[in-house]
């Protein structure tokens, strides 16, 4: 599938409009955000933001569940159990 004129031009937009932030960054998907990717013979994806890294992810898990944060000695186990329940669910 080809992008029209009017869909390259909010990629470019997007991907001109540089903002500074203070959370991790991938310089990997730093380089592919808003970057049209194919999807078979249907359309395309973009990557228009990401989490962060580990610690963001434990830390929205904390927040969710109302404690708040906790020790980062405890910030291994919990991604631990995170994976072993998302691998639950996708069997189900």
């Amino acid at each position: 599938m080809t992008l029209s004129h009017d869909q390259q031009a909010e990629i470019a937009a997007a991907r001109a409009n540089l903002s500074s932030t203070s959370r991790p960054s991938v310089p990997a998907l730093e380089a592919m955000l808003f970057t049209a990717i194919p999807v078979l013979d249907h359309g395309f994806i973009r990557v228009v933001d990401y989490m962060g890294d580990d610690a963001a992810v434990v830390q929205a898990a904390r927040v969710s569940y109302g404690r708040g944060t906790r020790k980062t000695t405890e910030d291994e186990g919990l991604i631990r159990y995170l994976m072993r329940r998302c691998a639950r669910l996708n069997t189900m």
